[in-house]
């Protein structure tokens, strides 16, 4: 038996498969394959995309646009004009959600970098008694829906006499469970336990472990959670709606609840909120996507 007979054969893939591409001058078969799944990548793609293209055409068309049949798929010309009367709306304050939203998620993003990435490195790398049932502790509220602690929240801003105020949308958010998990979970794999305790032979306080060790070892994992992070503090609702009902400084999801509020509702005004509002998001996501799959690879290969 030659050493090319030990050699394991696919049905085209295998050496015979590939010398009779060779002779034939045709591709194997897994070219046909890699054909169809970027067309079925394609395909999703293209209806993922097709709702925030068609709010796009209704955000620059006219009131006759949606009553259309067959749907309206060509943009128009009124973007600018729907958009100055979404801003120019006074009882809305459109404007003031857009920044509003942008110092939420920004400041509750930061946070939750800084302390969970802080006890994720506690939870991985630090011993001190009872850190297992903590950390299952921490797991197990992720079971716990948030909708059910809402009463008890709204009744702790309020003794603070937060209610109504941004502090009120900052402070819960601070520190996630997730973060924490996902933190601990990367720093577990990531950063050796023989690094952290050379450092520490050397005279390394445990907070410049983790500064000059730990964070530049998960920048990855930083990006990811912090996209993750910025994402859905911008889309959070319910609970910004039920703290914030009735000021003159709500975040961007209640400003546009409120475009959709009352008898008659112009959905252009309300599709072109919306898309303005998603606009950040896009930019992040466009300019942070790599940083997202090179974070998830490299915790799918190390863990």
């Amino acid at each position: 038996m030659s050493a090319v007979d030990t050699v394991p054969r696919a049905a085209d893939g295998g050496p015979r498969g590939r010398n009779r591409a060779r002779l034939t001058g045709r591709a194997p078969q897994d070219t046909a394959a890699g054909v169809w799944t970027y067309l079925l990548l394609a395909t999703t793609i293209l209806l993922s995309a097709f709702p925030l293209y068609w709010m796009f055409v209704i955000a620059t068309s006219n009131d006759e646009a949606l009553a259309k049949i067959p749907p309206a798929v060509v943009p128009g010309d009124r973007f600018m004009a729907n958009l100055d009367e979404v801003f120019s709306l006074q009882d809305v304050y459109f404007a003031a959600g857009l920044v509003n939203s942008a110092l939420v998620s920004t400041a509750v993003t930061a946070s939750v970098l800084f302390f969970c990435s802080l006890a994720g490195f506690a939870f991985a790398k630090l011993r001190f008694k009872g850190s297992r049932w903590l950390m299952l502790f921490v797991v197990l509220t992720l079971t716990v829906p948030n909708q059910l602690g809402i009463v008890a929240l709204y009744i702790v801003m309020g003794k603070l006499g937060w209610n109504g105020t941004l502090l009120a949308v900052i402070a819960p958010g601070l520190v996630t469970a997730f973060g924490v998990f996902y933190m601990r979970q990367f720093i577990l794999n990531t950063v050796p336990d023989e690094l952290v305790e050379s450092a520490r032979m050397d005279g390394a306080t445990t907070m410049r472990v983790y500064w000059n060790i730990v964070l530049p070892a998960i920048r990855p994992a930083l990006a990811v959670l912090g996209l993750l992070t910025f994402v859905g503090t911008w889309n959070d609702f319910q609970w910004p709606l039920i703290t914030l009902s009735g000021t003159d400084f709500p975040t961007s999801m209640v400003a546009i609840s409120d475009l959709a509020s009352g008898n008659y509702v112009i959905y252009r005004r309300v599709l072109a909120g919306a898309f303005v509002a998603t606009v950040p998001l896009l930019i992040m996501l466009v300019v942070g996507g790599r940083q997202i799959v090179r974070g998830i690879m490299e915790g799918a290969v190390k863990s």
